[in-house]
């Protein structure tokens, strides 16, 4: 009996020390000027919880909030901002998220409708001579875990343009995703919120899927 027990202690014991991986962490990013950055509560929750799924990874599904100007966002190696309105980046904000970009950091930025004019000329203050440029279909990007030839899909309709996506490169790299015209965040949102027909909320989620896959990949 002392055997068995002293067995069981030492198992215990091992089970202990055994390393457990911790989740890893995406982060919704807060900007000053005025715009709903909090626009979309349940998108990133459910898009952690799709690749959990999906594509077999261990993303945390309680996602934290992070400042632009705050040193906690090099905690985040994904960061995604969201909204409607007007975005601004003081002197120092800028400079916290290049370092954060240049180091290895990545920022999804999808207009919710009416950020566009106001987050393009921010986004190109963060590498002076960099402009954001449209991703072509052959990009990687498009083609992780799902396909999707055509480019980003077109979630919601607002002005009859067609969904698009822009990069921001620094040395080579992708660190910007901005997506424009497609609402993939809304497409995110739990059912009852937009009332997405499936197919199409489980297009923006797959993309998603994508984008993220792509990001803790390279």
């Amino acid at each position: 009996m002392k055997k068995v027990l002293f067995v069981a202690v030492v198992i215990l014991m091992a089970s202990s020390f055994m390393p457990v991986e911790k989740p890893m962490k995406i982060a919704l990013l807060k900007y000053n000027g005025g715009g709903d950055w909090y626009c979309n509560p349940t998108s990133l929750p459910n898009l952690a919880k799709y690749c959990n799924q999906y594509l077999g990874m261990n993303l945390q599904t309680d996602i934290p909030t992070v400042e632009v100007g705050s040193p906690d966002l090099f905690n985040y190696p994904f960061v995604h901002m969201t909204g409607h309105g007007n975005v601004v980046f003081n002197d120092q904000e800028l400079e916290n998220l290049r370092t954060y970009l240049a180091g290895g950091g990545f920022l999804h930025a999808d207009d919710c409708y009416g950020m566009d004019k106001f987050i393009r000329p921010q986004l190109e203050k963060l590498f002076p001579g960099t402009k954001l440029v449209e991703l072509p279909f052959s990009h990687p990007i498009y083609h992780q875990k799902f396909d999707f030839p055509k480019g980003v899909p077109k979630i919601h309709e607002h002005d009859n343009l067609p969904a698009q996506a822009f990069g921001l490169f620094h040395d080579g790299r992708l660190v910007v995703l901005y997506t424009y015209q497609t609402d993939l965040g809304d497409g995110w949102e739990d059912p009852d919120v937009h009332k997405d027909p499936p197919a199409k909320r489980e297009e923006a989620l797959k993309m998603g899927a994508d984008i993220i896959q792509y990001v803790f990949s390279h």
